[in-house]
């Protein structure tokens, strides 16, 4: 996917209140662009961001408190579902008609995070109040879908990732400091190892043979095997990693530093810290979230302390500018429904 350049990335909107976002179409000539959808953790919201305008087109409440994680359809985004942080649900997005079409109640599996939309049709996420993961089933309908959830065992399981191949699921458990490996067909963890202090972000890589976490109180990526969970390198980074991502091509991984207001690029296959990108360079900024354009030629870094979302070059780690969302602003996902 190729993005148009950026324009108008001063625009805020201002009071757009449910009522108001409920009226507005779709606009005939961007309805085939790539939106940034963005869970406003501060007033319960997401925002619809037209990349091609760099215009917040929309705004809708989510069904509960606190959005958080946004995981797109693997279709290109048809579809987005979203954590509700504050509560113990899990909303399904229609993209184009922006409205929410089924709402997944997680029972006793609370402060739903980290969220992933598999290729066949399945959705994984963690629940931190739960130490849990929930699976969602894969039916054509919505409301056929059926919940289910594996425990971990661990405090504060936080973010994951998942094995192409939907077998196995990997979470950062910020609480315990510990990576756990959980077989999803027989419903149980098959391992956690320790993981740092505070691990919170993670990936895997695109050969499914290494988990890269990294731990926001020791400030390094720790690298594992994803078949034995043996430990194979460390990588020190910036201040407080609190997300990783891996680029699209599988060569970079990328922590987004909230201390430092940077970004630590790494190589894949060196294990080595390549470069340093600087976002705001300050911790006011709170950055937090941080996700590549599914070409890699973009990354998108949310900025919840200053309500925006910076848009960097990742070749030449120019700062193009900064999107303006709701408040708090964390969740990323991008869509082209």
């Amino acid at each position: 996917m190729k993005l148009k350049p950026l324009l108008c990335l001063t625009i805020a909107v201002i009071g757009l209140s449910q009522s108001a976002c409920a009226a507005d179409p779709m606009p005939e000539e961007t309805a085939s662009a790539s939106y940034l959808l963005v869970g406003n953790k501060g007033d319960d919201s997401i925002s619809f961001i037209n990349l091609g305008t760099g215009r917040e087109e929309a705004r809708r409440l989510v069904s509960a408190k606190a959005p958080h994680e946004i995981a797109a359809s693997p279709d290109g985004g048809t579809y987005a579902a979203v954590v509700n942080y504050g509560s113990a649900a899990i909303d399904i997005f229609d993209v184009k008609a922006r409205t929410i079409i089924q709402t997944y109640d997680l029972g006793e599996n609370k402060n739903p995070h980290g969220i992933v939309w598999l290729n066949d049709g399945r959705i994984f996420a963690t629940t931190e109040g739960g130490k849990s993961i929930i699976i969602i089933s894969n039916a054509d309908n919505f409301r056929d879908r059926k919940v289910s959830s594996i425990s971990t065992g661990q405090d504060g399981t936080h973010m994951l990732a998942v094995s192409s191949d939907g077998k196995y699921v990997y979470t950062a458990n910020l609480g315990s400091g510990t990576l756990s490996k959980i077989d999803v067909a027989n419903n149980v963890a098959l391992k956690t190892v320790p993981a740092g202090k505070a691990p919170e972000g993670i990936d895997i890589t695109n050969d499914n043979q290494e988990i890269w976490v990294s731990a926001r109180g020791s400030n390094e990526v720790y690298i594992y095997d994803a078949d034995t969970l043996t430990e194979l390198a460390t990588i020190p980074v910036g201040n407080f990693p609190l997300r990783l991502a891996i680029s699209p091509d599988g060569m970079k991984a990328v922590t987004s530093n909230l201390a430092d207001g940077t970004l630590s690029v790494l190589d894949i296959n060196s294990r080595k810290l390549e470069r340093v990108i600087k976002v705001s360079g300050s911790n006011q900024a709170a950055q937090v979230t941080v996700i590549f354009s599914p070409d890699g030629r973009r990354l998108y870094v949310a900025e919840t302390g200053i309500n925006k979302i910076a848009e960097i070059d990742f070749e030449t780690g120019e700062l193009l500018g900064r999107l303006a969302g709701s408040i708090q602003g964390d969740g990323l996902a991008i869509v082209t429904p």
